[in-house]
């Protein structure tokens, strides 16, 4: 009985009454045809003044009630189906409008033809009947059209599998029976016809259930196929088509946005289709219908000024609610859904510019226009100009023209270079926002900290003046008037920023020269803008392949500077455990293993101590990552948590405690570190949570 069930077929999950599949219709009793007179016998076809006159008994009787079926096209007309789950089997909950959306499947030579109607039909099959008198397809459409060509295109569709669970079977039953067609080949030919493909599904998927899979994961698995087969078989044109016919937006397609399956399924339609009027329509309704928070991805919500305004305000409140982490977590796909085009980020950062200017939140919102500002230039796109022209740099062109220049090509120069510093070194410089863009500051750090990078020693003092405006100078406005600019730690910043420039830059001052001038970095990395010069300088030099096997001293300066970052600045603490855990995960291939776990427990010092400084959480998950990925050695995991014991006390916070503790539970970590006698850190710790907090696994 499944020998029916060829791969180009699928079922999807409507509710039916029965679980097994129903009879074939029987010719046997029925197929005779009616008593003359009767208003659906030979010769006669149904009265035109009478719009709610049913099929022929013998054909209406015998159609299963509420199915439908869509074609995915293929050699013989093979059929989409769309099938009932018992009700016992808790699979259906309202689904069953998604063979409706198969209407768009392609046609690759099928036998049976094109599908014409793209009507959703459910109910008994009396009311199919009423629907389908009352449908789109008029009475008159067959007027002048030869009986007998009617006839032959009607037989042609009969002669398709399944066609019995077309929804457009009844508009077809009609213009057949019109044009004076045979009920008798009729039920012949759907009953030949009729696979039961829908049905089989029912039956293997009721026993899928009584074997003991859950109902949720058979629905999940008929409905992940369907889908595969929708994105496989899509036909664009058909689908607006939908729209063409109908008139109006289909009633099962505000069903089907109900469900978050067939949402995923449009935005992944909509990403492949970006140009689908039916697509980007349904994006909309989306939209409209509330889920705009799940569409940032989808470039077709790009297209539509409304829909994208609406996705950039979820998507910013979501952002801003959520802190720090929630910015790490949402800003790339929200930096992606602004940088799909020109006109998405004009438009996103034109808005961020005008709500940075308020005074709540406004600093929050900058933040992130710059992060999509970082966003873009790392794509390889040039937004210099937008950015510039959203700034304040349109009042000042020589220095909008210095900028622009410098920004579109990456790299500064001394020409440009020399008309800002005469600039800010006026009476009445430009505001200081003007400078303060994330990539120009970025090509300072290059210019200043980079070894081996070379400056004009004529204009360096020039290159360091402007960054120390940017990082020191504070300006106070009010409506739109410059009220005070204090200068006082201009000179102090000026003289760091050289001091550490001419030690981090002097070739001839190797690791052992650097440790007498500790002293002397320490204090200048007080500065912010000098401790991020520090830490790419130290990001730069590390990544060296030979650096680590030149070493000798059990900590290296540089990664002691670190430290030392770590304690002054905390909004440098993400940066410095990127850096760390990239060298932590660095294949080392030129030191011997000794010397790799020696490197790895300097490295996990360098974390602990960071975690010492406030940034707990992160650290301590990245090293319960470590653990689950089993990609790193246990020693390494058991040095940790020993280091980590010894600089911690109650009282914890739970956030800690849910991280933690699995780690010391897990026995490769307990089993091994546990001492005897009456300190053990290890037990006291676990006990400790047990009395204090609910686990929650």
């Amino acid at each position: 009985m499944f020998t029916c069930c060829r791969s180009r077929r699928v079922s999807a999950v409507i509710h039916q009454p029965t679980a097994s599949p129903p009879a074939a219709p029987r010719r046997e009793g029925t197929a005779g045809p009616p008593a003359p007179g009767s208003p659906a016998g030979p010769g006669h076809a149904p009265r035109r003044d009478n719009p709610r006159h049913p099929p022929p008994s013998a054909v209406a009787g015998r159609i299963p009630p509420g199915l439908g079926s869509y074609r995915t096209g293929g050699s013989g007309g093979s059929a989409l189906p769309a099938s009932a789950i018992p009700r016992r089997s808790s699979l259906g909950g309202g689904r069953g409008v998604v063979p409706a959306v198969a209407a768009a499947f392609s046609s690759r030579g099928r036998a049976g033809g094109a599908m014409e109607d793209s009507d959703y039909f459910e109910g008994s099959a009396a009311e199919w009947g009423n629907e389908a008198d009352g449908g789109t397809q008029d009475d008159e459409d067959g007027e002048g059209e030869d009986d007998a060509e009617v006839q032959q295109e009607c037989l042609k569709k009969f002669s398709t599998p399944d066609y019995i669970m077309e929804p457009s079977i009844f508009n077809t039953l009609k213009r057949y029976f019109q044009a004076g067609g045979s009920p008798e080949n009729v039920i012949q030919l759907l009953s030949e016809n009729y696979t039961a493909v829908a049905q089989t599904v029912n039956l293997l998927a009721e026993w899928l259930i009584q074997t003991g899979v859950e109902p949720l994961q058979v629905q999940e698995t008929v409905e992940n196929h369907l889908k595969s087969l929708l994105i496989k078989h899509f036909d664009p044109r058909k689908a607006d088509s939908i729209f063409t016919e109908e008139g109006e937006t289909p009633a099962w397609l505000e069903q089907m946005i109900a469900h978050t399956t067939w949402r995923d399924l449009f935005y992944k339609l909509a990403e492949a289709h970006p140009d689908c009027l039916m697509l980007n329509f349904t994006v909309k309704l989306i939209s409209d219908a509330g889920y705009q928070g799940e569409i940032t991805s989808v470039s077709t919500a790009c297209q539509q000024l409304e829909v994208f305004s609406r996705v950039l305000r979820t998507s910013l409140a979501t952002i801003l609610d959520g802190g720090e982490e929630n910015l790490e977590k949402n800003l790339p796909e929200f930096a992606k859904m602004v940088c799909h085009g020109e006109h998405t980020y004009l438009f996103a950062q034109s808005m961020m510019s005008i709500l940075a200017q308020e005074e709540q939140g406004g600093s929050a919102v900058r933040r992130i226009a710059q992060e999509v500002q970082r966003y873009a230039h790392e794509k390889g796109h040039d937004a210099s100009q937008i950015t510039l022209a959203l700034g304040t740099a349109a009042s000042y062109p020589r220095a909008c023209q210095a900028l622009g220049a410098m920004l579109s090509k990456g790299a500064l120069n001394p020409a440009d270079i020399t008309v800002l510093f005469k600039m800010f070194t006026s009476m009445d410089p430009p505001p200081v926002e003007l400078i303060r863009v994330p990539a120009f500051l970025d090509l300072f750090m290059q210019s200043l900290f980079k070894p081996g990078a070379k400056i004009n020693q004529d204009h360096k003092h020039k290159y360091i003046h402007i960054l120390a405006y940017a990082a020191s100078v504070v300006e106070m406005w009010k409506k739109n008037k410059r009220v005070s600019i204090n200068k006082d730690e201009l000179k102090s910043t000026s003289k760091a920023i050289e001091t550490v420039h001419n030690l981090c830059c002097n070739e001839n001052k190797g690791a052992s020269e650097l440790v007498a001038e500790l002293s002397t970095l320490y204090q200048c990395i007080r500065f912010p803008v000098v401790a991020m010069g520090v830490l790419k300088w130290v990001d730069w030099t590390v990544s060296e392949p030979r650096y680590f096997q030149l070493q000798t001293d059990h900590t290296p300066v540089h990664l002691a500077l670190l430290d030392e970052i770590s304690t002054c600045h905390q909004l440098l603490h993400p940066q410095v455990l990127q850096l760390l855990v990239k060298l932590f995960e660095t294949e080392h291939s030129q030191l011997d293993v000794m010397e790799q776990l020696e490197l790895k427990k300097t490295l996990l010092d360098r974390m602990v101590h960071l975690l010492s400084r406030g940034y707990v959480l992160p650290v301590v998950s990245y090293i319960r990552k470590c653990l689950e990925k089993l990609d790193t050695d246990i020693s390494l995991i058991r040095y940790f948590v020993t280091e980590v014991l010894d600089v911690i006390a109650p009282p914890y916070t739970s956030d800690f405690v849910q991280l933690f503790l699995p780690i010391l539970e897990n026995e490769s970590i307990a089993g091994t570190i546990k001492t005897e006698g009456e300190h053990d850190p290890v037990t006291e710790f676990i006990a400790h949570c047990k009395s204090n907090f609910i686990m929650i696994n």
